[in-house]
């Protein structure tokens, strides 16, 4: 379990994963799309709230608009600014954020139907990593999905990246080879794992341990 101050993954470099950051939340400033690492694997970028970057990470990743996209976001604190979890969700998403977990809660007013898919809920990731957190920090929520063509193998490495995303995203940070197991999805109020990943045994047995 995790909560808001660990550090225990993805390092900073100093100055060059400042410089790095500081080129991205640039880009993306500029309505621009970034490939940014995570503890998972690494992400494609852009600003989540804006309704037209939204479709152009759906275009360039070739993703089904009927499937959603997550809320990047720095810290569950941050979360609490656009979404409207439950007292339970909340306790769920500060024991185990950040770290690899995408929760499902309420979202807000400010987050557009475009990534959710027109749902009233959305994901939440808080990334268990330095860096991203850094970037989530200076550009304020951005997607989090898969930095890949969808249909193909997530990207660990920055080498790795299929032509079409290197090509149509304006700044890559790298942040060497991430670990490559995929968030677990889950919905706390339903009690209810969507996909299985990294920690959904302790998951599993906090939810079963939880009171209603």
């Amino acid at each position: 379990m995790t909560n808001d101050s660990d550090e225990r993954s993805g390092g900073f470099d100093a100055l060059a994963d400042r410089d790095d950051v500081r080129r991205a939340a640039a880009a993306v400033a500029g309505g621009g799309l970034v490939v940014y690492p995570t503890e998972t694997v690494y992400g494609l970028g852009g600003d989540a709230l804006d309704s037209d970057t939204v479709e152009r990470v759906f275009e360039l990743k070739r993703r089904s608009r009927e499937n959603p996209l997550s809320l990047g976001v720095a810290s569950v604190d941050a979360a609490l600014r656009y979404t409207r979890p439950t007292e339970f969700a909340l306790a769920f998403a500060r024991a185990f954020l950040p770290g690899p977990v995408t929760v499902i809660v309420e979202r807000g007013d400010a987050v557009p139907d475009a990534l959710t898919a027109g749902s009233d809920r959305v994901g939440i990731r808080v990334p268990d990593h330095a860096v991203a957190r850094a970037l989530l920090a200076e550009t304020g929520p951005l997607t989090a999905t898969s930095a890949n063509v969808s249909g193909s193998g997530s990207v660990t490495r920055v080498a790795d990246l299929d032509g079409r995303i290197r090509d149509g995203v304006a700044a890559i940070v790298d942040g060497g080879e991430t670990p490559g197991t995929e968030s677990t999805v889950v919905d706390p109020e339903q009690r209810t794992i969507h996909r299985r990943g990294a920690m959904a045994g302790a998951i599993e047995a906090w939810l079963e341990d939880s009171p209603v």
